[in-house]
């Protein structure tokens, strides 16, 4: 780890010996001063080689948003969209996940949040993507943000989850939006997803495991149906964490008359040791 001009972390990679990230290498920052972490901020490595400026104290991607990324790439790997949008796409770690897999897509991602939507523009800009990868600052509930309207292959989503008031909101930057309500919840991303979708398209979105029962009510709607799903385990022993979600238009001919429920996919197993499962997902994500 070293400092960078601006008073900020630069992480170093931890990578097994021998081990190469594969993919496209970033352009770095140039002659760009904003594109260094500022002090409160890092730069991480995310996928391949790729980079994603986090606040230390602030909103970070997690677990929720790589499953998310590989079970929408998993979805569309044998014919991959032209072009995507990723709602609610907070710093721009799914829309960046799935950039780097699906390299011959068009990315659009949409966030409310004024700091989260500025590292996004860095991270994109750090990474030399701008050419095909777009973050648009505005509200997902605004159609106007994306007014290219049902064109797209692939909609992606990792909406909060906890109605205001159901807990202690953080005080940290963007923390509570991304946690709690405050836009609209997983009602608002379906109907988002399902103004955007083109006939035969996927929207895939996480949500907390014991809310299925609303995000299928979401679905319906919204005009969608849920097509598969499958409940993330965080350690062997425990209940699920999390659910992914795939969902498609209900007018669709594609849509199945009963969703394909997947086996739970185990993330460690009781000792804590990643599953084998979980590590092939990290290599199909570039990720040591």
């Amino acid at each position: 780890m070293s400092s960078s001009p601006r008073g900020g972390l630069v992480r170093q990679a931890r990578r097994p010996e021998g081990w190469t990230p594969p993919g496209p290498e970033p352009v770095g920052p140039g002659d760009r001063d904003d594109l260094w972490p500022a002090k409160g901020e890092d730069l991480c490595f995310l996928t391949g080689h790729w980079r994603i400026f986090q606040r230390l104290k602030g909103h970070r991607y997690s677990v929720d948003d790589l499953m998310t990324a590989w079970y929408a790439v998993e979805q569309v790997r044998q014919r991959p969209p032209a072009l995507a949008a990723d709602i609610g796409c907070g710093i721009g770690s799914v829309l960046m996940m799935t950039a780097w897999r699906l390299q011959q897509t068009r990315f659009i991602g949409v966030e409310a949040q004024d700091i989260s939507v500025d590292l996004a523009w860095r991270s994109i800009a750090y990474n030399g993507i701008g050419d095909r990868v777009e973050a648009r600052h505005g509200d997902l509930r605004d159609a106007s943000i994306i007014p290219e309207g049902p064109v797209f292959d692939l909609v992606t989503g990792t909406p909060p989850y906890i109605p205001v008031g159901d807990g202690i909101m953080s005080e940290r930057e963007q923390c509570g939006p991304c946690r709690f309500e405050l836009r609209g919840g997983i009602e608002d991303y379906c109907l988002s997803a399902a103004r955007l979708l083109a006939p035969g398209g996927q929207f895939v979105a996480c949500h907390a495991a014991a809310q299925r029962p609303r995000v299928e009510a979401a679905a319906r709607a919204a005009g969608l149906v849920v097509s598969r799903l499958r409940e993330v385990v965080p350690r062997g022993g425990r209940s699920p964490l999390f659910t992914v979600f795939c969902m498609v238009l209900a007018d669709d001919p594609s849509a199945p008359a009963e969703t394909l429920v997947e086996p739970p996919f185990l993330v460690r197993d009781a000792e804590g040791s990643r599953t084998e499962e979980y590590l092939a997902v990290r290599r199909d994500m570039g990720m040591p």
